[in-house]
């Protein structure tokens, strides 16, 4: 310790005053650091409301249905959908009320390193990382092929680079310009979908032009289930409701997107929690009702669901419409299909930067991705992201198009080992909570059914993952791609946690070392009453958003 009692007039004086000075102030800037540019809350009520909606409407929902019927039936794909609906919903509220608490860059990554463990944040991290990268150019690819269902005569990688170009873009201008174009996007499905149910409910009725009333008649014959393989009786039938939940899981992966928004959303306290709410809305209107009506309009034995095609000719509702008679709506329908890739594609591209940020943020990745520019654009995260988007040009060879079916089964367990983690770090926060004598009615949003929510959400995510390949166990069904596409996301999870575990020398974060601070008063600042609707029109966009 510098002594105060020498005098400042000697010569060892002034250098120890100039010392003890220059002491202080690297003292003062590591107490209090100079401001880094960080992200930036651009993006509006509407934007985080649509990118909700668009996080669940997919192209899951337009193609995959496809092979869920044909997998499943009418009844096994209903309850799939049904069965992960609800865990969607569970983990949704769940995560709603840490977020919405603390939206935080890397949002549930950051929250699991704050209450539960570094390395448990380093897995899921990591293992979100991996679910939105692998998937961004099977989305590029997959938009590639629809536009083939008008025109075979250009080649793909003419469409690849356009569509990467484009998505690039996007997120290159920043949260903002992703937001609008996430809106715009995400209106054009919710339309479409809307008319889809419609639509599929009036041909049912007997509406269309041949004036055939269907009503449940393919419940009927050939039947509510599929028979999985020939397997008759009850194993029958639950092997095939169990094969149905890997293709319904993907079409729910993305809902928690809105947690990696949070950092870049405007007045986060107000708007977080109103899209958490209205989640339910959407998903037994646009999933559960959009599954119950294709049920009923197209048979699990019609050959076209079988197609290896991924364009509109695919998908249940033009199969339906075609038979009623109906000709010009395919072509509509594979332009939403194409918005859809596209809208995809440029969510992947976010959420996949943002998570690597996120990663870096908590010293998980290298420093360098949490370079942004003056405008709160991580740039040197999108760019890196982007370049994954080159392997899309793998589709351009024969059979690649089986590889990216791997890869979204991957992408299937990677979220909802997700989902788990989500709920782990749930259950921590709440033992924080009580630990520090912090009231759950205090926060800004609190969720319903809690801790059960939490609870179901983490064991049925998990129950999933383990039965999804189970059907590779059946005499004579054995398919080594498939075990490996269903099982290698679920122990790449533990595998990076105990081996983070050890890296790190890390333990469990007490509930009385839990951080709530940290951040807190930037997002106060940025919460703040809104003014009233002031006419029908304004309350009436109000409730919807």
């Amino acid at each position: 310790m510098i002594s105060p009692l020498i005098p400042s007039s000697t010569p060892h004086g002034i250098f120890l005053c100039e010392l003890s000075t220059h002491i202080h102030i690297r003292c003062r800037e590591m107490a209090y650091p100079r401001k880094m540019p960080s992200l930036q809350r651009q993006m509006k009520n509407r934007h985080i409301a649509m990118i909700s909606i668009g996080g669940v409407i997919g192209t899951g929902l337009f193609l995959g249905t496809a092979a869920g019927l044909q997998t499943g039936g009418p009844v096994g794909l209903l309850l799939a959908y049904a069965l992960v609906g609800s865990i969607c919903y569970a983990v949704m509220v769940t995560l709603g009320e840490m977020v919405a608490f603390l939206p935080l860059p890397g949002g549930h990554i950051t929250l699991a390193e704050r209450f539960v463990d570094p390395a448990f944040s380093f897995a899921l991290g990591w293992n979100y990382w991996y679910n939105w990268t692998v998937i961004l150019p099977a989305e590029i690819s997959a938009a590639a092929v629809i536009v083939n269902f008008w025109d075979k005569s250009v080649n793909n990688a003419v469409w690849i680079t356009v569509f990467l170009i484009v998505v690039i873009l996007i997120n290159i201008l920043g949260a903002g310009a992703y937001g609008e174009a996430e809106f715009v996007f995400a209106s054009i499905k919710v339309i479409t979908i809307i008319g889809l149910i419609i639509l599929g409910i009036v041909l049912d009725l007997g509406g269309g032009p041949n004036h055939d009333r269907i009503g449940f008649r393919y419940w009927k014959n050939p039947g509510p289930f599929t028979q999985y393989h020939g397997i008759a009786g009850a194993k029958g039938r639950f092997l095939a409701f169990a094969a149905s939940l890997t293709q319904a899981a993907f079409s729910f992966i993305g809902t928690e997107i809105v947690a990696i928004a949070g950092a870049e959303a405007k007045n986060p306290r107000r708007n977080i929690p109103k899209a958490i709410k209205r989640v339910y809305i959407r998903i037994l209107l646009f999933y559960i009702g959009g599954v119950a009506v294709i049920g009923l309009l197209v048979p699990y034995t019609e050959p076209d669901l079988a197609l290896k095609t991924s364009d509109a000719a695919k998908s249940p509702f033009v199969i339906a419409i075609r038979n009623a008679g109906i000709t010009g709506l395919p072509s509509v329908i594979n332009a939403a299909l194409l918005t859809s890739a596209w809208s995809a594609a440029s969510s992947d591209l976010y959420s996949s930067s943002r998570a690597i940020y996120g990663l870096a943020a908590n010293g998980n990745a290298p420093k360098i991705f949490l370079r942004v520019t003056k405008h709160g654009l991580p740039y040197v995260a999108v760019i890196f992201q982007s370049l994954f988007g080159l392997l899309a040009f793998m589709g351009l060879k024969e059979g690649s198009g089986r590889v990216f079916g791997w890869f979204g089964n991957m992408t299937a367990i990677a979220g909802l080992m997700s989902w788990f983690g989500i709920s782990v770090t749930y259950l921590r926060f709440r033992k924080g909570l009580k630990a520090q004598g912090i009231e759950r009615k205090s926060l800004p949003y609190v969720g319903i059914g809690q801790p059960f929510l939490a609870w179901y959400g983490a064991i049925v995510s998990l129950f999933i993952c383990i039965i999804s390949g189970w059907t590779n166990f059946i005499k004579g069904n054995w398919a080594t791609d498939q075990f490996v596409t269903n099982y290698l996301p679920l122990w790449l999870f533990p595998f990076l946690y105990l081996g983070a575990r050890l890296w790190k020398r890390s333990s469990f974060v007490t509930p009385e070392r839990m951080d709530f601070k940290t951040g807190l008063a930037e997002i106060e600042a940025a919460s703040y009453d809104e003014p009233p609707p002031r006419n029908w029109v304004e309350k009436w966009w109000d409730w919807l958003m």
